[in-house]
């Protein structure tokens, strides 16, 4: 993991810069965005699992609840032009909250050396996916009361691929991006 346990202010900047630089990353990716009927596909799945595994569990996860914090406070974080309480209450509620849970778990996996290895880190962000998609499925099936079929057929169904896809793109870019940050190690 990158952010490096240090003791005094030096420790405490360093973390405060990399959890702006994770909720910036957050909100960057939450723009890109392909519109969908009820959840928008973006690639905020794959900025949180990938600051889960270069974080570690506990700043990846503090740097995801900033950035809810930061949306429910009103700024425009979220998918689109959105900030406020409606995303944390509305379609996409279950996947922004699923968003700690992975980066959590990642992180946690990346501390145990889950990180070293392309094909481990891929299916440690694999389990952040499901965790992520399962909050979204089950908030859409049962809190939105979609029903379990519609829920699985428009927050679950058009996800797969891009998954799939974020999945490798983020196993084989984190490795890629330490070697560059550090060619030493």
């Amino acid at each position: 993991m990158w952010p490096q346990r240090a003791g005094g202010s030096s420790g405490v900047l360093r973390g405060v810069i990399l959890v702006a630089l994770g909720t910036a990353l957050l909100t960057l990716s939450a723009k890109v965005n392909l519109p969908l009927p009820y959840v928008p596909m973006t690639l905020q799945t794959l900025a949180v699992l990938v600051i889960g595994a270069a974080y570690g569990a506990g700043l990846g996860t503090a740097t995801v609840v900033v950035y809810l914090a930061e949306g429910a406070m009103g700024l425009p974080v979220f998918a689109g032009p959105v900030g406020g309480l409606a995303p944390l209450f509305g379609p996409t509620a279950g996947y922004l909250f699923g968003f700690v849970a992975a980066a959590f778990v990642t992180g946690w996996l990346s501390e145990r050396g889950w990180d070293r290895s392309v094909l481990r880190l891929f299916v440690a962000m694999a389990f952040g996916h499901l965790l992520i998609l399962a909050a979204g499925f089950g908030w859409l099936a049962f809190g939105m009361k979609l029903g379990v079929e519609k829920a699985w057929l428009v927050g679950i169904v058009p996800f797969i691929a891009g998954s799939l896809i974020k999945n490798a793109l983020g196993a084989a870019l984190l490795p890629a991006i330490r070697r560059f940050l550090d060619p030493r190690g």
